[in-house]
């Protein structure tokens, strides 16, 4: 479903702002159903009369690229009566321009009767870009190349040019290729004034995959189905890019153990921090300490003394399974292993006896 309106304009009875005065002034007729209000939906092939006469049905699509010349007007009618682009190529078709190009500017212009189509290749989702030859006057420097890249700001908003390029320079006069993203009115001249610079010929040559190629001025040509469909074509983005927040495994960050640590299991692929994992290895492999029973000071020279009876069960012999009167273990097991070393007392005994020559 369709607005009358759009559907009166499309088969070239009015324009859309004259259909609706048509409409409401009660001279239109639906399928025998007078219509007087504003936003009727209809069918694209709907029976409607203007004044009492049947109004054609609607013309197949047509699409037309054409080497706009200068002086030539870039709309389908013009209140002033100058020569306009739809003029001159004389179609029986109602065609309008596909976006607008200066009465003093040249270059490949789009013409078509598809509402749909002309409002989906200028829409800024596809990207489709411009590019233009540009003619100027003043000293082209290198920082004014870089302000139009880097953005002016207009009206509008901020214009910046995809990339510019310097085609030739001399004194006062350069010749650069400008590529934009936008369309808007009179948008590369303003803003090379910006950057003080004067343009003396502007010529559009691309716009997306369709270029002007070897039309000259004033010629034009019908697109083929590849170039209708291509200009439509979902412009590929690319993918975004998904942070991951997670905390990152601990095989990540540490690398595996490459051999056998008694008391500590090897790394596993477990979500736990560095901090918790260094306290539970110190947990699994405690430090092995051990007390032997009391001893007197073997600096002072006394015999060292061996308890025994219920208070010697407790130490380490009674532990390791010592016998119940010697204080050595039944078996070299790990009581030999973990026990420490003991002094002999007589060895205590000389070191803290007086040297020689100190008697």
């Amino acid at each position: 479903m369709i607005r009358l309106q759009k559907v009166m304009a499309d088969r070239g009875v009015a324009s859309r702002r004259a259909a609706e005065e048509m409409i409401t002034e009660g001279r239109v007729r639906v399928n025998g159903d007078l219509i007087t209000t504003l936003g009727t939906r209809v069918l694209e092939d709907a029976h409607i009369e203007v004044d009492g006469h049947l109004i054609a049905p609607p013309a197949p699509h047509r699409y037309v690229l054409m080497n706009k010349p200068i002086g030539i007007v870039s709309t389908a009618q013009d209140e002033r009566g100058r020569r306009t682009v739809v003029d001159h190529i004389g179609a029986r078709e109602r065609l309008y321009p596909v976006g607008r190009l200066d009465t003093d500017s040249e270059g490949l212009l789009l013409l078509t009767n598809d509402g749909k189509w002309a409002e989906r290749v200028l829409h800024p989702r596809y990207g489709h870009e411009r590019e233009y030859d540009v003619w100027v006057e003043g000293d082209l420097t290198d920082e004014a190349v870089a302000r139009l890249q880097r953005g002016i700001p207009l009206e509008e908003g901020m214009a910046r040019a995809v990339r510019v390029s310097v085609r030739s320079r001399s004194r006062g006069r350069s010749r650069i290729s400008m590529v934009l993203l936008t369309g808007w009115k009179r948008q590369v001249r303003r803003m090379c004034i910006a950057v003080g610079l004067k343009v003396t010929r502007l010529v559009r040559v691309r716009m997306g995959p369709l270029e002007l190629g070897k039309l000259r001025p004033g010629e034009f040509r019908d697109l083929t189905k590849r170039e209708i469909d291509v200009m439509t074509a979902p412009v590929p983005q690319p993918k975004p890019q998904v942070r991951d927040d997670r905390e990152p495994d601990i095989a990540e960050r540490a690398p595996r153990a490459t051999g056998a640590v008694r008391g500590v299991a090897p790394f596993v692929k477990r979500r736990e921090p560095v901090r918790a994992i260094a306290q539970r290895v110190t947990r699994r492999a405690p430090l092995v300490r051990t007390r032997v029973g009391p001893v007197e000071s073997a600096r002072a020279g006394a015999p060292r003394v061996t308890r025994r009876g219920p208070r010697a069960a407790a130490g380490p012999a009674a532990r390791f399974g010592a016998g119940p009167r010697t204080g050595r273990p039944a078996s070299a097991g790990n009581a030999a292993r973990f026990a420490p070393r003991r002094r002999s007392t007589r060895a205590a005994a000389g070191r803290a006896a007086p040297r020689r020559g100190q008697r």
